[in-house]
């Protein structure tokens, strides 16, 4: 159905709210074919568009309303939506901050910006951004949600997506060549002391990142799964055809739903960005089977407990991995000192853990 010739505009925002964005799209670029459309036309359809859920079209009408409209803060704010909605959340906070710039009084790009900032996880970028802004519901609602970011006994899941879809392009010659890491070797030699002869194992690979735990533990694998929060790695494993199966989701959601038990479970300096680490034990103890082994490094922490440090990575205490483990109901087979990466050409003072299921468990 066309939209009406006078206040198409409203027409097509009034079709948004009702749910019916897919008209509104058809209407709006009617109106742009016949040459009868202009910017705040064509930023009505990019809208339209992010409702009707169609992204990669929302981003093309976004660029070329900018190109059209060079400098227009209203078209940098439409791109820069588009942009958070297709998940590119540096190029997104970008553009909004340029249409900040111009126009400082856009209230509507700093209330995107936090929740960029927000979904990447950053509480205290996003709390920075939300300042000055009218405490209403939407307001308040991401606040809560930044304070308790802040809060939580691990790092956020945005976070640690974010982090590791920008590291995806580079990251094995990142962490091989620049940061020494060493994790996978670590835990496949402490899968030799521990479990000396066994292969033919089914192993889930808990963080698989690009695979080189994957590659390390290959060879003693009848099955190998992979779990990882960030896309764009799971991608970067995918091409090395290692796995039976690959999954997007975060590592204690993983555990705790219902699958399949796997004789050995690793995480190679994938539990530094959990402080609290009882979920994840206790997920790991329910999905091992009988004489199941997990195998994982962290990085090593003085006296008691846990702590996060100040490269965002939490640390652990020996006495806190082994009282730990005997809550979850595992036994220390292992618990060496190691040192799993570098750090300004240091090594980062870490352990290397085994703990075993119980015989008759699983």
């Amino acid at each position: 159905m066309p939209l009406p010739e006078t206040d198409p505009g409203d027409a097509a925002t009034a079709l948004i709210a009702q749910g019916r964005a897919g008209e509104a799209v058809r209407g709006l670029r009617a109106l742009l074919e016949e040459g009868r459309g202009g910017l705040l036309t064509r930023l009505t359809l990019v809208r339209a568009l992010l409702a009707d859920n169609d992204i990669a079209a929302a981003l093309e009408e976004a660029r070329d309303a900018v190109l059209l409209n060079p400098g227009a803060a209203p078209a940098l704010l439409a791109l820069g939506e588009a942009l958070l909605a297709a998940g590119a959340l540096p190029a997104a906070i970008a553009e909004l901050r340029e249409a900040l710039r111009i126009d400082p009084a856009l209230s509507r790009a700093q209330f995107l910006i936090a929740r960029a900032w927000l979904t990447a996880g950053e509480a205290d970028q996003a709390l920075e951004s939300l300042r000055g802004l009218e405490r209403d519901g939407d307001v308040a609602a991401m606040i809560a949600q930044a304070e308790a970011i802040r809060r939580a006994p691990r790092s956020d899941a945005g976070y640690v997506r974010h982090l590791f879809d920008q590291f995806s392009a580079d990251y094995d010659s990142r962490m091989t060549v620049h940061l020494s890491y060493a994790a996978p070797r670590i835990l496949r030699d402490l899968a030799a002391m521990v479990m000396p002869g066994r292969d033919g194992l089914a192993i889930l690979d808990l963080g698989c990142g690009t695979g080189l735990s994957g590659q390390a533990f290959r060879p003693l694998a009848a099955r190998l799964d992979g779990v990882d929060l960030s896309p764009a790695m799971i991608a970067k494993a995918r091409e090395k055809r290692i796995y039976d199966a690959l999954t997007v989701a975060d590592l204690e959601t993983a555990l705790a739903a219902p699958g399949p038990d796997y004789d050995l479970m690793i995480a190679a300096d994938t539990l530094v960005y959990l402080g609290d680490l009882a979920p994840v034990l206790a997920g790991a103890r329910a999905r091992l089977a009988r004489d199941g082994v997990f195998l994982f490094t962290t990085e090593a922490k003085e006296g008691a407990g846990f702590e996060l440090g100040p490269k965002r990575r939490w640390r652990h205490s020996d006495a806190y991995l082994r009282a730990s483990a005997a809550q979850a109901g595992l036994s220390v087979a292992g618990l060496v000192a190691a040192a799993p990466r570098h750090e300004a050409n240091q090594p980062v003072a870490g352990f290397a853990v085994a703990l075993k299921q119980h015989p008759g468990a699983g």
